[in-house]
């Protein structure tokens, strides 16, 4: 009588993505309206961001509920020609 071996199908596993997740829409859209930082880049790029005393102020705190520790390591890069997002940013 021959030895078989049960054949024991691979389970796939899912695949881990290095990428970081990005900053809910609403971290975004509250560092847009409420920017108090502004640093110009050149070529008609400004670096918009909120001060630590901003996010700490009632409206501000409103918008952001439990992502107000997030929205402090979030940078926008804001074309002002364009008037459009160039890039998203966040601090480690």
């Amino acid at each position: 009588m021959a030895s078989y071996r049960r054949f024991k199908p691979r389970v796939a596993r899912p695949i881990q993505d290095p990428r970081p997740v990005p900053p809910p829409a609403a971290v975004v859209d509250a560092v847009l309206r409420f920017h108090d930082e502004e640093q110009d880049q050149g070529s008609g790029r400004t670096l918009l961001r909120l001060s630590a005393a901003r996010i700490r102020q009632r409206e501000v705190k409103a918008a952001l509920g439990a992502h107000a520790a997030r929205a402090a390591r979030v940078s926008i890069l804001w074309n002002e020609r364009e008037s459009e997002i160039i890039r998203v940013l966040e601090a480690a």
